[in-house]
């Protein structure tokens, strides 16, 4: 069961608000970490300027908390240019990509609805997943955008993923994307295509965005509630992470172990970042991790500690990625001084329609 401290929830988000907010920097966060309208709106009552999502789901569900939506996943296929383009008329819809496939396909849907779609083009700053790794291509994919109507350029997009930890290889990596990063927009300018957004992301290194000239806005996602890895590469403290899955001990039969009820498919099985092991560590014990996994079996070592927990006792896990987590539960509880206080849907988890989902 996911629980949320909604006070380091809350602090959390007044964290991020209040970063952009001092640097100029308008927070645009993916929605892909907690997927529900309801903290949607906390932001967007904080003062972010709009919402990032990756997936038609979340954009139709997010409709409810804000028109101004990015999709930070090229739309390839019909359907989903189809389903893109039936979001309601009111909203401002922006796509990031990086062909002239897209842009091609992209135009000629939103032409028959005679709708205009803002596009950033997408650049590879060192990621090596999507985007553009060459300037040149990056001019040409703009003119293109620019040449297909109702699409209009509106700038340029990255994702920094491979920047984690705060040491020193992380700070040279951070300067080669800042060193790249103003060529590529000066390039743009001598090409008469200066980009009206630039648009940057990830929680790791949101906290340095400023620190990147041409940036306006951040599209972080995790900081909401925070997590192992977040933690461990130095994003965060552990006293900011505000998801944690509650099980309970179902054996101790093993010398040196206990078992608890939640496997790969409530905390998933993404690998730990930075100086760990394992898939999880307990809130109030860091240093019990959750060392072997099978689907409904968390293996808890205890050779670190000497904490003997008994059948029937529960702890609570900081999962190394929430982001998961989140998308594998269909409700989260929220508590506050360890009392429950509230709960809502995981509204944005899987990929049918919104309609299918209602009607389901």
């Amino acid at each position: 069961m996911p629980l949320v401290d909604l006070d380091r929830l809350e602090r959390n988000l007044d964290r991020m608000a209040t970063y952009t907010g001092r640097h100029g920097l308008a927070l645009r966060p993916h929605i892909k970490t907690h997927k529900s309208p309801r903290i949607a709106a906390e932001q967007i009552r904080r003062g972010a300027v709009g919402l990032t999502c990756a997936t038609l789901l979340e954009a139709e569900v997010m409709m409810e908390a804000s028109n101004d939506l990015l999709l930070a996943y090229p739309p390839v296929g019909q359907p989903k240019l189809d389903r893109l383009l039936s979001l309601p008329d009111d909203a401002e819809l922006m796509v990031t990509l990086d062909s002239g496939t897209v842009v091609e396909s992209l135009a000629r849907a939103a032409g028959k609805r005679n709708r205009e779609i803002g596009v950033l083009v997408e650049l590879d700053l060192g990621m090596r997943r999507v985007g553009l790794p060459k300037v040149e291509d990056v001019i040409e994919l703009a003119k293109l955008v620019r040449r297909n109507s109702p699409l209009i350029y509106r700038g340029i997009a990255f994702y920094p993923g491979h920047i984690r930890g705060g040491g020193s290889p992380a700070l040279q990596q951070l300067d080669e994307l800042r060193i790249r990063l103003q060529d590529d927009i000066t390039a743009l300018k001598r090409a008469g295509l200066e980009p009206e957004v630039v648009s940057g992301g990830s929680t790791p290194t949101a906290w340095h965005t400023h620190e990147i000239p041409g940036v306006t806005e951040v599209r972080p996602g995790t900081y909401v509630f925070n997590d192992r890895n977040t933690s461990l590469t130095g994003a965060c403290e552990w006293t900011d992470c505000a998801l944690t899955v509650l099980a309970t001990v179902v054996s101790t039969a093993v010398s040196g172990q206990a078992v608890i009820d939640a496997g790969s498919k409530a905390l998933g099985r993404e690998p730990v970042e930075g100086q760990g092991t394992g898939f999880g560590a307990l809130l109030d014990r860091p240093e019990v991790v959750v060392t072997r996994m099978s689907e409904e079996h968390g293996i808890l070592d205890l050779r670190e500690t000497d904490w003997r927990p008994s059948v029937g006792d529960q702890v609570r896990v900081v999962p190394n990625h929430v982001c998961i987590v989140v998308h594998l539960h269909e409700v989260v509880y929220g508590i506050r001084a360890e009392r429950w206080e509230t709960s809502w849907p995981v509204r944005a988890r899987g990929r049918r329609s919104l309609r299918q989902s209602v009607e389901v």
